[in-house]
């Protein structure tokens, strides 16, 4: 198998392919265990759907009776005495209600009760109170209810303990009287039971016991949130006891609706779907159904209990409505958080699913969808993995881009058209991890491809020239280009009599001591080193790569090399027995630059007149004994930032045209030979006035201060020859130099 990869693939594209096949699998194994941080991002993009895509409420059936801040200042605190209860409800069915149901559990008996506070004064107080001109039925309020709960289409709540906690006090109830639902199950072979998928439950906290067996129906209020406190799903059934109740608001839809049965159909991966009245309702596995919020909170309508209670709302007015008693007090603790809405009051979340029901607008996550997700993250992963292997990065953005949007493009579709809620969430993870996991690797190769062929040639061309190379390989050609270059040529003097005293290897240690430091010098003031031509160096600014101030940048390597030297000898006296003098020349100038030669071998260099003259500056730097010699061009490009003293005007051999030549110090060093450079500066504009009397005194006094020795003897004997032989009036003081 892995010969027939090798055969087919190159190494660098087996390396990606094996990249995106562990990311892939990695990804695998997390769809498979569902971490906690994928899990909660996953219900996040769930909460996106539903606030982009959710739609009004589909039917007004389910209303609110809403005991609101306004109902608790007019007719007291809650709890409210259960004769105020009991007039609630029947206010509500005269109004049309077919269906009312409480989401408060009467857990405990009125201790408003006249019989009950009787008692209590008794025990506590001792004191006999009577009630006179009571009637008897007054007397007990939870009686009270209890006989008006017999006689309408009322559905009681109550919640279970999931489990029991002896320091909590709450305990199973032995006289819970909560009906069980009447649940009629399709299982096929290798079902599981009911009780086994269902939320279980160890307790129960119920009506009291008169409540509870006057009400006609009741259903529990228990409802758990996800990992992130937000409610999004809720159970229909629950088991408690091996027994299987309802849900407060699928009890109260089988009240309002006269059915007395639900179907519930199995699988063998648990429950698939509660059959109602003809309606499916799909659910998951334990039988939670997904709400479909309609919005935030008051979606559906609110009315306040004391507008019931003192008989506001004109007749009929909830024909054919189900009432859900509840409260959006924030100090009665009823608020929930939902992906759209922080704070909804959780009687709406009944009231929803009514809606839900009745509308038959269900959302479901079908059984299907874990194996389609499964399969869009594999190929996410792999399509992304080939894609790769084959192409740049680059070219295949838009391609990744099309099938990013095609797998939200299909989610939503499924959403809005079926509402089933398809995750793209690992598809969209793998393909961005994939991406960006081989695009690292494809980086990491090609850094390292670049990093090899820079060192295997950086022991012939430039580093500038290796880096412009590898970012663009397309400029390695023979063609080159005109610019306005800076050109350094500098050479060691006299080094063949010196190399005389030293043997071979010692002359290569020389040379190797010597131009490491100084090209060091040059690659950091940007210039690019051209070429070794034994002792002598060749150097230029401003290509490749355009380099600004390049005239004033060569200027600056040249005087640290020169000040470099002075430690060099220091070490070469003591190793060699000698020092050793440089000589450096600059010039700024049009030239050709690129690749010459032939079309097999060729260097990186310069081709021109001005390189010409360059060179031709470096050995006049003997004649003038300077260290360094530049041309007008670079006095011209560097401006304020140096002192420059001009030396000759010159004819170089094999050029006709005149050049003025110059030596450069630093501002610093000028200053301390500040009287030298005068009197030097005075002695040339008198040779140049031809008062070549005045210009031999003045350059004695130079030459006096031991310097400028080979410049001012040059001059002392240029002024003595012309003061015996005159030259005629079209002198132009240039000095013509035979040899290079």
């Amino acid at each position: 198998m892995l010969n027939l990869l090798k055969r087919l693939f190159k190494k660098d594209q087996l390396i990606l392919l094996a990249a995106g096949t562990c990311v892939t699998l990695i990804m695998i194994a997390f769809f498979l265990h569902q971490p906690k941080f994928l899990h909660l991002l996953n219900l996040k993009i769930y909460d996106h759907y539903l606030r982009q895509y959710h739609q009004p409420a589909a039917t007004d059936v389910p209303v609110i009776i809403d005991l609101d801040e306004k109902s608790l200042a007019e007719l007291g605190q809650w709890p409210w005495p259960r004769y105020r209860v009991a007039m609630l409800l029947k206010f509500l069915t005269a109004y049309g209600a077919v269906g009312v149901a409480s989401d408060i559990i009467y857990g405990e008996p009125d201790r408003t009760s006249p019989t009950i506070m009787q008692r209590d004064v008794k025990r506590e107080l001792g004191i006999d109170m009577g009630f006179k001109n009571l009637p008897e039925d007054l007397l007990d309020y939870d009686k009270l209810l209890a006989f008006n709960l017999k006689d309408g289409p009322f559905i009681l709540g109550f919640d279970f303990i999931r489990r029991l906690d002896e320091h909590s006090g709450l305990a199973a109830r032995e006289d819970c009287y909560v009906r069980p639902a009447k649940v009629a199950v399709l299982s096929p072979p290798g079902a599981p039971s009911p009780q086994d998928v269902l939320p279980q439950a160890e307790g129960m906290i119920c009506p009291i016991a008169p409540l509870a067996k006057a009400a006609p129906e009741s259903g529990f209020i228990t409802i758990t949130p996800d990992l992130d406190s937000v409610y999004r799903r809720v159970p229909l059934l629950y088991t408690c006891n091996g027994e299987i109740y309802a849900s407060l608001a699928l009890a109260t839809l089988m009240q309002a609706s006269g059915q007395k049965s639900i179907i519930l159909k199995m699988s063998t991966l648990g429950i698939e779907s509660i059959k109602f009245n003809g309606i499916v309702i799909p659910t998951d596995a334990r039988g939670q159904m997904l709400i479909n919020y309609r919005g935030g909170s008051r979606t559906f309508e609110y009315i306040s209990a004391s507008d019931v209670l003192n008989r506001k709302l004109e007749p009929g007015r909830l024909a054919g409505k189900i009432a859900f008693i509840g409260t959006s007090s924030s100090g009665l603790k009823d608020i929930r958080a939902t992906p759209l809405d922080p704070g909804f009051p959780g009687v709406e979340a009944h009231a929803t699913i009514v809606d839900n029901i009745l509308s038959e607008q269900l959302l479901s996550v079908p059984d299907w969808a874990p194996g389609m997700e499964f399969l869009g993250m594999l190929a996410g992963g792999l399509v992304t993995t080939f894609l790769l292997m084959w192409a740049r990065a680059s070219w295949i953005i838009l391609p990744l881009i099309g099938m990013g949007y095609a797998m939200w493009h299909g989610s939503v579709l499924l959403y809005e058209e079926q509402r089933y809620f398809l995750s793209p969430m690992y598809s969209y993870i793998t393909l961005a991890l994939t991406f960006t996991t081989l695009t690292i690797i494809k980086f990491w190769r090609e850094e390292a491809a670049k990093r090899f062929i820079h060192g295997a040639f950086a022991h012939y061309l430039a580093p500038s020239v290796i880096s412009q190379i590898m970012d663009n390989p397309d400029a390695l050609s023979l063609e080159g280009q005109e610019k306005d270059i800076t050109i350094q040529f500098s050479d060691v003097r006299s080094f063949t009599s010196l190399s005389e005293k030293l043997s071979p290897t010692q002359v290569t240690n020389l040379l190797h001591d010597y131009l490491t430091p100084m090209t060091r010098i040059i690659t950091e003031h940007e210039g690019t080193l051209d070429k070794f031509i034994g002792d002598a160096v060749m150097a230029f600014w401003n290509a490749p790569l355009d380099i600004e101030n390049h005239q004033e940048k060569a200027l600056r390597a040249a005087l640290a090399q020169q000040d470099k030297l002075i430690e060099l000898n220091e070490e070469f006296l003591t190793k060699y027995g000698f020092t050793i003098a440089v000589g450096i020349g600059i010039h700024s100038g049009p030239v050709r630059v690129g690749n010459m030669g032939s079309a097999d071998l060729f260097d990186y260099t310069l081709i021109g007149d001005n390189v010409n003259l360059a060179s031709r500056l470096e050995g006049l730097t003997k004649y003038y004994g300077q260290k360094l010699v530049v041309s007008r061009n670079i006095v011209d490009a560097c401006g304020d930032g140096f002192v420059f003293r001009i030396l000759d005007r010159v004819r170089v051999k094999g050029k006709e045209e005149p050049v003025t030549i110059y030596t450069a110090y630093t501002p610093e060093e000028a200053e301390e030979r500040k009287e030298e450079l005068t009197t030097y500066n005075q002695a040339h504009e008198a040779y140049v006035a031809q008062d070549f009397a005045k210009a031999l005194e003045l350059f004695s006094k130079v030459a006096e201060l031991g310097n400028e020795q080979v410049l001012c003897d040059m001059y002392i004997e240029r002024c003595e020859h012309l003061m015996e032989n005159p030259p005629d009036c079209h002198w132009d003081c240039v000095f013509t130099h035979k040899t290079k």
